[in-house]
């Protein structure tokens, strides 16, 4: 098999494979893996809170939001066929029974997804800064608090807490006392790096037979009803290739007559080496602000926004102002904001939110795993295993009919 993406849902569809016995070449681009949109990414393992971004109430909500200068999400629009063809395909997303339904689907897959990384760390992958660190999204109105507890998914596990039992579950948001009503508290949600687990998935890969790694500029050639794969100009051999290469998979794909739904919602982060003072054990989302915060090892991860449109990937300076902003009012006793690293990246998102796995119906050999949106990370192992699943004739443990490509 060849796996064409080396980032953390090429990465985990490939040791996914290996692991059942495939021979795997991975194939990746740029200089290392898990360089793009996994390089800094939020680092919340969020495995119960996967609804989609496609809601009713969002369209209005979202106009409500770009009337502010700080506005979580930033809509550019441009004489682009496929954006337009995205927004439509949202817009009809948008409604509150194909919301609940999306976000059954995704909570199935994100919890077969917490097992599987459970059982891949068991075996032994290197250490990526992974905690059960919990999860706590506070609200700041009473409002909004009140209608996130009628959407808790697992009641036995989440707790409604008031600001004060917040603080006291997270003393770091003792300077926010008095400035949000409550919070949600899942005790069972982890944190991670990213880029450490794509390495940490690459070394173990290397040390396992029929593996091998190569770097270069892959694309895809139609055969009948193949694919064929190429490196550089070369052909290289290949009884099955998943393409996985994020919100590229959609131009390699395109050639092939292949054309998927899916679009770069650009993201940004900014991380705080070393940072102490008052650094929050639990993972945080402040949900007013759609803005995110976990301590991964020593460092202070606070990812935040969706713009719409953007040209390119380089962070927009007003945009990590803004989100630097935000991360010292919260936590400003958290040390170095001033040697924070700034990032952006582009997530490949489908309309629906639900990501693309699944076999090609056009080319036999053909496997798709891509469209994870904000959730690459939380969903990587389980969108791996069911690639894994298909290839080998084994039946899947997550129903693969809302994932597959159409």
């Amino acid at each position: 098999m060849v796996v064409v993406g080396g980032g953390v849902v090429g990465l985990s569809t490939a040791y996914a494979l290996l692991r059942r016995g495939f021979a795997v070449t991975l194939i990746e681009a740029a200089a290392g893996v898990g360089r793009k949109a996994s390089y800094a990414n939020g680092g919340q393992l969020s495995y119960r809170y996967v609804s989609p971004l496609a809601d009713a109430g969002v369209p209005l909500a979202a106009l409500q939001w770009m009337r502010r200068a700080d506005s979580p999400i930033a809509l550019t629009l441009r004489a682009d066929f496929r954006q337009w063809r995205w927004l439509l395909a949202f817009l009809r997303a948008c409604r509150a029974e194909t919301n609940r339904r999306n976000a059954e689907q995704l909570l199935t897959l994100a919890l077969h997804a917490q097992t599987t990384l459970g059982e891949w760390r068991n075996e032994g992958l290197e250490p990526f800064a992974w905690r059960r660190a919990g999860k706590l999204i506070i609200h700041r109105q009473g409002r909004a608090l009140n209608a996130a507890a009628k959407h808790i998914v697992q009641p036995e596990l989440q707790q409604v807490l008031d600001d004060r039992e917040c603080i006291g579950i997270e003393p770091a948001l003792a300077g926010l006392h008095g400035r949000f009503a409550g919070g949600i508290y899942t005790p069972g949600e982890e944190v991670a790096d990213c880029a450490q687990f794509c390495q940490a998935l690459l070394t173990r890969m290397e040390a396992m037979s029929h593996f091998a790694y190569r770097r270069g500029n892959a694309s895809f050639v139609a055969e009948g009803d193949r694919i064929g794969v190429h490196v550089n100009g070369m052909a290289v051999e290949a009884d099955g290739v998943v393409a996985a290469t994020g919100l590229e998979t959609a131009a390699l794909l395109r050639r092939c007559g292949i054309d998927l739904p899916i679009y770069g919602l650009k993201g940004y982060s900014l991380t705080v080496p070393d940072a102490d003072g008052a650094v929050p054990e639990v993972s945080v989302t402040d949900y007013a602000n759609r803005v995110v915060y976990a301590r991964i090892g020593t460092r202070l991860r606070a990812a935040a926004m969706v713009d719409i449109g953007a040209a390119d990937a380089e962070p927009n300076l007003r945009r990590i102002a803004q989100l630097k902003a935000l991360a010292q009012d919260i936590f400003p006793q958290a040390s170095r904001y001033e040697n924070a690293e700034a990032w952006a990246g582009f997530r490949p998102a489908t309309p629906t939110g639900l990501p693309i796995v699944g076999r090609s119906e056009r080319y036999r050999n053909m496997f798709i795993n891509t469209g994870q949106g904000a959730l690459g990370f939380t969903l990587a192992p389980a969108c791996g295993e069911l690639i894994a699943d298909i290839a080998s004739g084994t039946r899947p443990v997550v129903p693969l009919a809302a994932f597959a490509p159409s």
